[in-house]
């Protein structure tokens, strides 16, 4: 992996494993995982560029449309492995000791 699972990364990741076959864009994505464009944009030329999505432009007329065309992404098959399973290791990592005493009822500075 070469970037670092920031937040929003994560936030992203999360969007597409809800349903990694499904094409997404860019303004789905930001309300979706609640990122702004100038951190989205940026997470997907890393997740790109490490094969973990790809990117298609829509192929459209947009003065037909009347809009601007859009930019697809999809998870690929390793890139959904690879985000699982980094996902899984980051919420191993993040998971509190099961018995701790700071954790444990009566164990504070109000028990001390």
């Amino acid at each position: 992996m070469d970037f670092t699972l920031t937040p929003a990364v994560v936030r992203v990741l999360q969007v597409f494993l809800a349903d990694p076959d499904a094409p997404r864009y860019g303004m789905q994505l930001m309300n979706e995982a609640r990122v702004s464009s100038g951190t989205l944009y940026p997470a997907l030329a890393r997740l790109e560029r490490a094969g973990w999505i790809t990117g298609e432009n829509e192929d459209i007329d947009p003065a037909e449309a009347g809009r601007p065309a859009r930019r697809y992404y999809t998870m690929t098959r390793d890139g959904a492995r690879a985000a699982h399973r980094e996902l899984t290791e980051l919420s191993e990592r993040s998971r509190p000791p099961a018995r701790t005493p700071g954790w444990l009822p009566g164990a504070g500075a109000e028990g001390a």
